[in-house]
């Protein structure tokens, strides 16, 4: 029933403002339908069930079934509104009703925002750096001795501490007199040199004792994360309650078991550790080569994005935040405008992502997304059955399509751009 009278107003950016008017017999004739069904069913005192007169029926129930009716309108008409119009809406509408008087149109107001028309830029310009990366004999030497360093144990030492060592302590930080929030800390251990506390904190301890008690000052960097501690300088109290210095394994038997290796075997041993450099390297490439083609694409196309969807996202960023560090009190942790300029980043970014699929007709390979599914389920102890969830689940299964879809789009720009190939280490690599 196209009897709408439907005109569209721009206003500031994406957001647009749609007034509709929806013809009085069109509601009317609703309402008449619908008090009639009533009139068949209700009971009133006075009154056989389905003996009321309609006069009765309109008095006790008009103003509901016309409210009833009124939301259902606008529900329908705006989305028959926006289809005859073209128009692309990125969020649900605000919706201000107009008069409501029987016999009258209806008009209302629906304000949104839309999507914006994309016209992609750039893509015949697009220059990406691969690494070329040849792991050899030292770089496999090297991950041996990080696997060993993380398999460390501790023993205490009766020196002075120096970097590498572990120091448990004791300490207490103290502002203008005042103990300061998360300032104190017992029998904490901190290895000197691995960056887990402020590096001048961290300093302070280097050639101290087991037994030792120490006072210093210490100033907190500028951009320090707490507002009310940036740039001020702390009174710490330390006391030293142990020294450790770090105890490597041995590469033996018990050592490669751990890691799979069940005979013992230092050369299987080690090729295993180039299969998992190969493979880590591998994912790092593409990873280099996925940023450097995004930073391109939003360089050269400088679209505008609905703030519906920014807001959305930034709420879901914190959301996944919040999971992340195990808060469940809402009211805690990072306000969501902390989250917008990411989340700015990553509607962009999709709705970019979202052009390069539509105007060159990429469809998800399915056989990547049946591999996508493999990879997530392996670790489980029943791969099989959770690869069931993720096929019977529509909404799990729409997000490895998201996932695949991303990674056809990398692939589909980094085949389009002019590619320059630099040698470089494993080291360097992991480190960038």
């Amino acid at each position: 029933m196209n009897d709408l009278q439907v005109s569209v107003e721009d206003l500031d950016g994406l957001e647009r403002r749609l007034v509709v008017q929806v013809p009085a017999n069109r509601i009317d004739q609703e309402v008449e339908t619908r008090l009639k069904s009533v009139g068949r069913t209700a009971k009133l005192k006075g009154f056989r069930p389905g003996k009321v007169p309609p006069s009765v029926i309109r008095q006790r129930y008009g103003g509901q079934v016309r409210e009833e009716v009124l939301q259902e309108v606008v529900q329908k008409s705006y989305s028959e509104a926006i289809t005859q119009e073209k128009i692309r809406p990125a969020g649900g509408p605000t919706i201000e009703p107009g008069t409501i008087e029987s016999g009258k149109d209806f008009t209302y107001t629906a304000t949104f925002e839309i999507y914006p028309d994309i016209e992609l830029k750039g893509l015949d310009k697009l220059k990406v750096e691969q690494p070329d990366v040849k792991i050899d004999e030292g770089d496999i030497d090297a991950m041996v001795a990080t696997l060993r360093k993380q398999g460390r144990t501790w023993a205490p030492v009766e020196r002075k501490a120096a970097d590498g060592d572990q120091v448990t302590v004791d300490f207490e930080g103290t502002l203008d007199g005042e103990p300061i929030e998360g300032g104190k800390g017992e029998q904490v251990p901190i290895v000197l040199g691995e960056g887990q506390m402020l590096p001048d904190f961290e300093s302070n301890l280097v050639g101290l004792v087991a037994g030792d008690n120490k006072s210093f000052k210490l100033k907190f960097p500028k951009d320090y994360h707490a507002d009310e501690l940036a740039g001020k300088k702390v009174q710490f109290d330390v006391t030293v309650n142990q020294v450790e210095e770090p105890v490597l394994p041995e590469l033996d038997a018990v050592f490669l078991e751990a890691f799979g290796v069940k005979d013992g075997n230092i050369e299987q041993f080690r090729a295993e550790v180039r299969q998992n450099m190969e493979r880590e390297s591998e994912s790092r490439v593409r990873a280099e080569l996925k940023q450097q083609v995004m930073e391109q694409l939003l360089e050269a196309n400088a679209v505008g994005i609905p703030g519906v969807l920014v807001e959305q996202e930034a709420a879901s960023l914190r959301a996944e935040s919040l999971r992340n560090m195990g808060i469940t009190d809402e009211q805690q942790g990072p306000d969501a405008e902390a989250f917008r300029p990411a989340a700015e980043r990553r509607v962009r970014l999709g709705l970019l992502i979202a052009a390069v699929v539509q105007d060159n007709g990429l469809e998800v390979d399915r056989e990547r997304v049946k591999q996508k599914v493999d990879e997530i389920c392996a670790p489980y102890d029943q791969p099989e059955e959770i690869k069931k969830l993720y096929f019977q689940n529509p909404q799990l299964l729409s997000q490895v399509e998201s996932v695949v879809m991303e990674d056809q789009v990398v692939d589909w720009l980094v085949d389009k751009a002019k590619i320059k190939v630099s040698k470089r280490k494993f080291s360097e690599l992991m480190e960038a």
